[in-house]
């Protein structure tokens, strides 16, 4: 039997923080299940996340948000350059790249970091011993980045939804889209629902 994970996600996304909690506890209970993160871009510097957005998720996850973000939560969200950085540790780290999402979340909803500037990611390349090259650190789109939009767009198509976060179970020829919202509460009781569908 083969499975596979895929995360269609906004790093910038308050709910998509708190599903990738999910992510983490599927990521350690099979550790070798392959996982797709794929980063829609979806905070250009024109969009803002609202604080009642933020609410919700503080109310009906186990997320946690400091208070800086807080604070500045309803101003214009940029994530480019994070779904720059993402899609090249998709690519090049994939086996930390669900830790190394967890951390860039962290960083940016607990400790308000905004991810824009490429000064914004030493912290996280430091702890986690990345060397990404310049061309993470543009303002537009990477061609990595772009790959992950284009397998995004077709992965829509077949679930008929551009909703998300969206997490999705292949096993062998069968796509399941897992119903987050029961688990955002409790993230860990994912394990069982994906346990179930692979069996």
């Amino acid at each position: 039997m083969n499975a596979e994970l895929f995360f269609i996600y906004d790093s910038h996304n308050p709910w998509c923080y708190a599903t990738s909690a999910l992510v983490e506890q599927i990521h350690q209970a099979f550790a070798d299940m392959p996982i797709n993160l794929w980063h829609m871009a979806y905070y250009d510097g024109d969009t803002k996340v609202s604080k009642q957005q933020v609410k919700q998720v503080a109310e009906q996850s186990a997320a946690q948000f400091g208070g800086d973000y807080l604070d500045h939560s309803n101003e214009f969200q940029d994530s480019l350059m994070a779904a720059n950085f993402m899609a090249w540790v998709n690519s090049k780290q994939p086996e930390q790249a669900v830790s190394i999402l967890r951390g860039l979340q962290r960083q940016h909803f607990v400790d308000n970091n905004p991810f824009t500037d490429k000064y914004d990611f030493q912290a996280l390349c430091q702890r986690f011993k990345l060397s990404p090259p310049g061309k993470v650190f543009k303002a537009q789109l990477s061609k990595d980045a772009e790959w992950a939009l284009a397998q995004i767009e077709e992965v829509q198509e077949v679930i008929n939804t551009h909703a998300f976060p969206a997490l999705l179970l292949a096993v062998d020829d069968n796509l399941v889209l897992l119903n987050h919202n029961l688990y955002l509460t409790k993230p860990e009781a994912i394990v069982e629902a994906v346990s179930l569908e692979m069996s």
